[in-house]
């Protein structure tokens, strides 16, 4: 399957928050944030050929080899969901992605991920190169995704001031 270049970004069906999913706090768990962006992940994967049928006749698949969530805002048990989703890089075994999980009917950014993800034969279990028809799926996405604006949270990084340091010193 081919993706539409007019489907950009990649967009979620709205989602629920499942009433188990929320914590002590009243607030939707941290790893449940990552159940919602990996359903996302299967769906916008599969439009590149790289679902379930995609392992099991091909032998391949895709690995998580990094990822960076930032957690924005809270989301509670009534909040319905939705996520967009870009193909910010690939090249011939890498797909570095970026995705929004935004208030279905407010708009807000409740948290965003930001991931490497690495094709991988599953008889050797090592990085390998997409197959042609895939790589021409991965190409035609990233090209898509490429001619609209870069999500301005893409790329970040964890880092503490350097100033920091001099907690750690004062308190040991």
């Amino acid at each position: 399957m081919t993706p539409s270049p007019d489907a950009v970004p990649f967009r979620s069906p709205i989602m629920s928050i499942e009433p188990h999913w929320i914590d002590f706090n009243g607030h939707l768990n941290m790893a449940y944030y990552h159940v919602l962006f990996d359903r996302v992940v299967d769906q916008m994967w599969l439009t590149m050929g790289l679902g379930a049928a995609y392992r099991q006749e091909r032998g391949k698949s895709t690995f998580t080899a990094e990822c960076h969530v930032r957690y924005l805002r809270e989301l509670h048990p009534d909040d319905k969901v939705e996520v967009a989703m870009w193909l910010i890089g690939a090249d011939d075994k890498r797909l570095h992605s970026f995705a929004e999980l935004r208030h279905a009917t407010e708009g807000w950014i409740a948290a965003t991920s930001e991931t490497m993800t690495l094709h991988v034969d599953m008889e050797t279990r090592k990085v390998a190169p997409f197959p042609p028809d895939i790589a021409s799926h991965v190409a035609a996405m990233a090209a898509a995704h490429a001619a609209i604006a870069r999500p301005p949270a893409a790329g970040r990084a964890i880092a503490m001031p350097v100033s920091s340091t001099a907690f750690v010193a004062e308190h040991n």
